[in-house]
């Protein structure tokens, strides 16, 4: 095992009514917040009407700033940090999934340092400070809810990048499974498929960890047992909470202590797609994850090997990626480009600014020819579904 320090400082509140609290929690740290938001969902699902009652009955000033796209943009980013400066913010209140949460971790950063945004993506800026960071999470997917990292797309340039700095972990994190009870069929794969492709980038890692190993599969184990039971009542109270806590689980550290690294070789590939065709994040992860374990079939055997024994009762390498692919097809997301509206044509333009962007794994680094062998297996011709063991 690597050495490693452990620190999770979120404060987690999870349940029904979970951000009934959340006026006396911001009273005691600020005294004006700028309200962070989606596009939508959050006046769909209460989580706008309850967020800001409770704000305002604690006399916290609101500023509000909506419309944060699902594959979140440096210019809503910077829009946001211009207008928390100007009103003179001292805290920000994030109420959406993981695009409005990861912009609000570096609008945090940037009302406070007053900075470019983009300088805090490209490791231009080193943070100094943020104002502290409040969520209330309405998608169970990516973790971002109790995680110091953030993601967010610059279109101008075609990048996506991540970025982690322990002032961007939220001060207080507010978790009912009521608010995704209203998540459309589609989102609801994507956020099971995000999940699960959080442990495996934890699974294909540096290093030895055998009690993060097995903190993984029983997180993979969750989504398994109940992401389909979930796709059939998507109204179910009690299956949306155990996806939100096992969504929750999989990116929050606990995965990877003892490892020097996750990979993160199929997130860096997949925000290919999302910047060039703005593809849902699960969704394009979907497509690759099953992509990139076939091209690496021979050189992590000794992970899929395990991986397969755990999960679907098989030693066999190629069976155990066909169980992945079959699984996220049952959920409904797609598997190959062609699922998610991208066509043959888009060949080369992807392979492009895959290579452009240097995309590969800090585990398992790619050449231009696995590049392209693992896009090859993004459009190729379908098996037929076999049993989940």
């Amino acid at each position: 095992m690597q050495n490693f320090t452990a620190f999770i400082p979120t404060k987690v509140h999870f349940g029904k009514n979970a951000v009934k609290d959340i006026g006396d929690h911001a009273s005691k740290i600020g005294s004006h917040a700028l309200f962070v938001y989606g596009c939508g969902s959050a006046f769909k699902n209460g989580s706008y009407s309850d967020t800001l009652d409770k704000l305002k009955r604690a006399k916290i000033n609101v500023t509000e700033y909506g419309g944060i796209t699902p594959n979140p943009l440096i210019d809503d980013v910077a829009k946001a940090s211009k207008l928390g400066r100007e009103k003179g913010v001292d805290l920000v209140v994030a109420v959406g999934g993981g695009s409005v949460i990861d912009s609000a971790k570096v609008i945090a950063i940037c009302v406070a340092d007053e900075c470019d945004p983009w300088e805090i993506m490209d490791r231009t800026h080193q943070p100094q400070s943020a104002v502290p960071i409040f969520a209330v999470l309405t998608l169970a997917a990516t973790g971002t809810e109790m995680n110091p990292a953030s993601v967010i797309q610059n279109p101008r340039i075609k990048q996506k990048l991540g970025f982690r700095h322990e002032f961007m972990y939220p001060s207080h994190s507010y978790l009912d499974p009521g608010y995704t009870v209203s998540v459309p069929r589609n989102y609801t794969a994507y956020g099971i498929v995000d999940l699960i492709a959080h442990c495996l980038e934890a699974w294909f890692g540096e290093g030895e960890a055998s009690l993060s190993d097995r903190f993984t599969l029983a997180i993979i184990q969750e989504a398994i047992a109940y992401g389909p039971a979930l796709m059939e009542d998507l109204t179910n109270f009690n299956l949306r909470s155990k996806i939100m806590w096992a969504a929750t689980n999989a990116l929050n550290n606990t995965t990877i202590y003892g490892r020097s690294s996750p990979d993160w070789g199929v997130h860096i590939l997949a925000h290919t797609l999302s910047v060039l065709y703005d593809t849902a994040h699960g969704a394009t992860l979907s497509i690759i994850y099953p992509a990139w374990m076939k091209v690496m079939r021979d050189r992590a055997a000794d992970r899929i090997v395990p991986l397969g024994e755990a999960l679907f009762n098989t030693s066999d390498v190629d069976e155990t990626i066909q169980c992945f692919e079959d699984f996220f097809a049952q959920l409904g997301s797609p598997i190959r480009c062609q699922d998610a509206g991208i066509d043959l044509s888009c060949k080369q333009d992807i392979l492009d600014l895959m290579n452009q962007n240097q995309a590969q794994g800090f585990n398992y680094p790619l050449s231009v020819a696995e590049r392209e062998a693992i896009l090859n297996q993004m459009f190729a011709e379908k098996r037929s579904l076999i049993a989940l063991v």
